[in-house]
């Protein structure tokens, strides 16, 4: 008999390896689109939308407390029933703002004090000092509403349905 050597070769044949790429690459899609970066973008900068209204609210509130139920000046002068949008812009302050427009002047809070607020919160995506992207109204009972003007639907690119970002007190 005749000892002949047989050739054993170890390791994955190029289909093999074709095949657990492309598993690998649809488990990855699939994580990828469950997860869902962009939404979940929008998602937070929405949450900080509602923590900076809830702030600013508070900050308004807590001056007039301090201050026997007087608003801040910039506050004091306001016409009740009127959206002004936060920030230090004189004259060009007039956007939509929810189911709003605002007045054409902004309502200053910089000067309040960092006992109350340190540093006025602005839009996370569009805000500046001059105009923050928030706006603000006193009702004719005297409550405050403070609301976020650039609220960001949960659709892809920010579209769909955005949510209604207010307080009021």
């Amino acid at each position: 008999m005749g000892y002949y050597k047989s050739k054993i070769t170890k390791g994955f044949t190029l289909i093999e390896l074709i095949i657990v790429i492309a598993i690998i690459a649809i488990l990855a899609a699939a994580i990828f689109v469950a997860i869902d970066p962009a939404r979940r973008l929008h998602e937070s900068r929405n949450a900080r939308r509602s923590s900076d209204v809830a702030t600013i609210l508070e900050a308004i509130k807590t001056y007039q407390a301090d201050h026997g139920g007087a608003h801040y000046l910039s506050i004091q002068n306001l016409t009740d029933g009127t959206y002004y949008q936060i920030g230090t812009d004189g004259s060009s302050c007039a956007i939509s703002c929810g189911l709003e427009n605002t007045d054409g002047s902004c309502v200053n809070l910089y000067g309040m004090g960092s006992n109350y607020l340190a540093d006025v919160p602005r839009d996370p995506s569009k805000g500046t000092n001059l105009q923050t992207g928030y706006a603000m109204t006193r009702d004719l009972n005297g409550a405050i509403v403070v609301q976020a003007c650039y609220p960001e639907g949960e659709g892809p690119g920010g579209m769909g349905v955005a949510p209604d970002i207010k307080v009021t007190r």
